[in-house]
């Protein structure tokens, strides 16, 4: 079993944004300091990985996660919800003991 999961719906949703910008490559998953509850998650389009990231290969949809932000993401749920108030990506990860009311920052 992987260390992160990319539900089917949210593989979905990268593939078509990555057809819709025209890119080829992987989607990066990281961390960064910084946000309302002290740590924001990075979610960008990348051509390749670096030297040190985990690939993970979701039914052809890469996934890079560089080695310290894969402490924080480890275990993680990535998914796509979609509402009448909302849609977008939702992360569903157990080292979040507080997130914000947004969604795209934790604290751990």
């Amino acid at each position: 079993m992987s260390a992160i999961q990319v539900t089917p719906k949210a593989v979905e949703k990268i593939r078509s944004a990555f057809a819709k910008q025209n890119v080829d490559g992987g989607l990066r998953l990281g961390v960064l300091g910084g946000g309302c509850s002290g740590l924001s998650y990075q979610f960008k389009f990348e051509t390749k990985p670096r030297p040190t990231d985990q690939v993970f290969d979701f039914d052809g949809v890469q996934v890079f996660v560089d080695p310290k932000s894969m402490v924080f993401l480890d275990g993680m749920i990535l998914d796509y919800k979609e509402s009448l108030m909302q849609s977008g990506f939702a992360f569903d990860n157990p080292h979040a003991t507080k997130s914000c009311g947004c969604g795209s920052s934790f604290s751990a």
